[in-house]
């Protein structure tokens, strides 16, 4: 098992960072996973030890006093400092160790999840990985409040790769119908061809959609929203469902494969790629880095083969 991180600075000031990052005590014990009486009790100590209110609370939660704002980036500071100290103590042998958050989009858990496990465990037996399921907004989300190291994104984007940003993979985007349309029998579908179709697509605001509304406008082509549907699984049932027709990357489901056909759309071509992102509210350790480089090796090959 591996070791246990270093205490270097109180505990406390940790919680105060989440209480400061979520905007509530309860939305802090949520991503604590801690009871909110306990956090609340804890935040009442850290405030007597400091002799100052940290927060001010409101009808919806808690905001930073004038003094919070002063303390928190130095706080932050401290606390990444310590953090990587700590790391530095904990894997002195050379050896990654410690726990890493890693959030998968729905439509990669399948390939890449057992794949990254097997190859972490195989490596580097005292790194604990925690997985975690989510919608590219949602994982963008939690990278956002330090609940993630990293994630899979989706970026839609041609643009070409962004250091800051390594692309796992390119997907082209499909039209997903029943096998009994018209269109089911095409190689290729034009983008113009949309008109008029009832589309299932993800509700407003989604970068998909403001991607596929703006290039329509551009070409003078009335797109037709049928149902909204956030996440490429439920737009894929709702296609099953005689829902209308829908414009997703990836694969279907083993069950909706032998229901639903998949043409690509050409002229454009549309792709959307599959980023990995890190989080600035967490320390770099030994171990987060390691299974970083690990994915950016690991994931295009896999995401290639089945995107």
């Amino acid at each position: 098992m591996a070791a246990a991180t270093p205490t270097i600075l109180d505990a406390k000031w940790q919680l105060f960072v989440k209480i400061a990052q979520a905007g509530s005590v309860t939305g802090a014990a949520v991503a604590l996973d801690m009871p909110a009486s306990v956090v609340s009790r804890t935040l009442a100590q850290l405030e007597a030890d400091a002799g100052a209110r940290l927060f001010r609370r409101t009808g919806r939660g808690v905001v930073l006093t004038e003094f919070g704002e002063q303390v928190r980036p130095r706080i932050e500071a401290l606390l990444r400092d310590a953090a990587q100290l700590a790391d530095e103590m904990r894997t002195r042998s050379g050896l990654p160790m410690g726990d890493v958050r890693f959030g998968l989009l729905p439509s990669t858990v399948a390939v890449l999840a057992g794949p990254l496990f097997t190859e972490v465990r195989r490596r580097w037996p005292e790194v604990r990985l925690h997985l975690t399921e989510g919608a590219s907004g949602q994982l963008e989300e939690w990278l956002g409040q330090g609940r993630l190291d990293m994630a899979t994104l989706l970026r839609e984007t041609d643009t070409p790769d962004d250091a800051t940003e390594p692309v796992l993979a390119r997907l082209h985007l499909n039209l997903v119908m029943p096998r009994q349309h018209p269109l089911a029998g095409r190689k290729t579908v034009s983008f113009d061809e949309l008109a008029g179709l009832p589309l299932v697509l993800p509700s407003d605001p989604h970068p998909l959609r403001a991607r596929l509304v703006k290039l329509a406008r551009d070409r003078g082509v009335a797109l037709t929203c049928a149902l909204e549907a956030d996440s490429i699984r439920l737009q894929h049932q709702m296609v099953a469902s005689g829902g209308g027709v829908a414009i997703t990357a990836g694969t279907l489901d083993a069950p909706l494969a032998r229901q639903l056909a998949v043409v690509r759309i050409a002229r454009p071509t549309l792709t959307r790629a599959v980023v990995l992102a890190e989080t600035a509210q967490r320390p770099s350790t030994l171990a987060t880095r390691s299974v970083a480089a690990l994915l950016r090796t690991l994931a295009p090959g896999v995401l290639r083969l089945h995107g």
